[in-house]
């Protein structure tokens, strides 16, 4: 059988399916082994948080596929994942549903005070100073969605079911794309004049790293809210919490930090958030985390290893 690594847990149907048919290498629980003492057998890596780097790759030699259990692929090194002829795939629109429904729980947190509301209530607080609770309804306000794929166009869906106008910024939207719309496609700079919620749906690279900064924040209205669901580092964390600290910005959800490129299982300590700064709301990256996801992904991660390992072509390889 296939010596295959799963790195986190899974969801526990797909684990004893994959447990049946191949000898499975746990990165968690009581039997959790590290990578380094079995790479050397290694032939599959089911892949979810953790990073894995070139001296993972070149530490396997009968590595040959990795299959991330979702859509980023940035916690691996797909150069050197390449050079070694290991296959690296993802679950594209597995999570994008759970992912689109999480911005509207940290949007309507933030749009009903919901932490605050419930802190207050159990401070005993149950009718002092019910007017700064006050909130927002979504109906007629303005989502901008920064960032158009499979979860951008679900969110798309969820904000017309609320009665929100949308508007869209994506640069790699094609003029066929944007003409079948029925939602105006704009510059990110105006997007971020006219909306009352931003929403970010793009991937993390060098041409997006903080994409949001503090010349964008400037842009917002004072009234608006910023959430990420997508990659901590889309978002100048520091420019942001200034941000929210002066009032310039009303509130910031986010499901995501920048600290999770140095240490996913902590990343705040590396982060620039401060839990205290006002109107912020932080989930650990639980977007995507749904029974119904988990099971998703982890059925599409371990169909892509068995494609691979009986020299199938995966359904969704991340490079050629």
């Amino acid at each position: 059988m296939p010596v295959v690594y799963v790195s986190d847990p899974i969801d526990e149907g797909v684990l004893r399916d994959l447990q049946s048919s191949a000898d499975v290498r746990l990165g968690f629980g009581p039997d959790a082994v590290d990578y380094e003492d079995v790479s050397a057998e290694v032939e599959a890596v089911l892949l979810r948080t953790p990073p894995f780097t070139e001296e993972m790759i070149k530490a396997s030699p009968q590595l040959k596929v990795i299959a991330r259990h979702g859509v980023g692929t940035d916690n691996v090194d797909l150069k050197a994942a390449q050079e070694a002829g290991v296959v690296v795939t993802s679950t594209p629109g597995a999570n994008s549903r759970a992912v689109a429904e999480h911005v509207f729980a940290l949007m309507l947190g933030l749009a009903r005070h919901v932490t605050e509301a419930d802190r207050r209530v159990r401070e005993g607080r149950w009718g002092d100073g019910k007017p700064e609770l006050t909130g927002f309804q979504l109906a007629g306000r303005t989502l901008g969605i920064v960032g158009f794929g499979d979860i951008g166009r679900m969110v798309l869906t969820i904000a017309q079911g609320f009665g929100m106008k949308v508007v869209i910024s994506d640069p790699n939207l094609d003029e066929e794309t944007v003409g079948d719309l029925d939602v105006p496609a704009v510059k990110l700079e105006d997007l971020l004049r006219q909306a009352d919620v931003v929403t970010l749906h793009a991937p993390l690279s060098s041409s997006t790293r903080d994409l949001i900064g503090r010349s964008e924040l400037e842009l917002m209205k004072p009234t608006a809210v910023l959430i990420n669901t997508s990659r901590g580092g889309l978002v100048d964390e520091a420019a942001l919490m200034v941000a929210l600290r002066e009032q310039r910005l009303a509130g910031a959800g986010l499901d995501v930090v920048d600290g999770e490129d140095t240490d996913a299982s902590d990343p705040l300590p590396h982060s620039r958030i401060d839990l205290d700064a006002p109107g912020l709301i932080v989930t650990p990256h639980i977007a995507g985390q749904t029974a119904e996801s988990l099971e998703a992904m982890g059925t599409a991660a371990w169909k892509a290893i068995q494609d691979v390992l009986s020299g199938r072509e995966p359904e969704h390889p991340v490079q050629p």
